[in-house]
């Protein structure tokens, strides 16, 4: 896993508040190896822009799903950003990514961004693995805002018939209002 460093001289949204009023904080990306897997090549231009003004050193993008598997076998990248259209299958490189017995970190955070926005989607990638979800069109502060989620949120995975990935619940039972629902056998 990677370790960001909490700084507060990047200048990259110190006081910058999303729709929550939750201002994020700034970190050092600088260390950072991000693997982005997008079909169409202004986004991924756009992507690789945009982390490379967040001090990230080392981006790899491509439109290929082999090439980026080999990438994250070969280069082992903190953070991988894929896409999910009709040509370019996200969600069997995630599978790929989490379930594979050759894959180096099955841990690794993913964050799926697609103009896939509609619930069922969501749900989709969210069976399927990913880390955390960001809808289309992108701008550097949404982006940032997934790295800070992933950095500060991170969640357990669990293995559990023929899913493995970040367990999915968000919310603590508590804050539902409801105690443990599940009893033992």
């Amino acid at each position: 896993m990677f370790n960001a460093i909490p700084i507060c001289v990047t200048g990259w949204f110190p006081e910058c508040k999303l729709g929550l009023g939750v201002a994020l904080k700034s970190y050092d990306l600088s260390a950072l190896n991000i693997l982005v897997l997008e079909k169409h090549l202004l986004v991924r231009r756009i992507l690789t822009d945009v982390f490379s003004e967040f001090g990230v050193a080392n981006v790899y993008s491509t439109p290929e799903i082999y090439e980026a598997y080999k990438f994250f076998t070969e280069m082992e990248p903190d953070i991988i950003l894929c896409d999910w259209t009709p040509d370019l299958n996200g969600i069997d490189f995630i599978r790929k990514v989490r379930m594979s017995d050759d894959s180096p970190n099955p841990y690794v955070p993913i964050v799926v961004v697609t103009a896939n926005t509609e619930l069922r989607h969501v749900c989709i990638a969210r069976d399927n693995g990913m880390t955390e979800f960001l809808a289309k069109p992108v701008s550097a502060k949404t982006i940032y805002s997934r790295l800070c989620c992933v950095i500060e949120n991170p969640r357990p995975f669990v293995r559990v018939g023929d899913f493995f990935g970040p367990d999915r619940r968000r919310r603590k039972a508590e804050a539902l209002g409801r105690g443990e629902r599940r009893k033992a056998m």
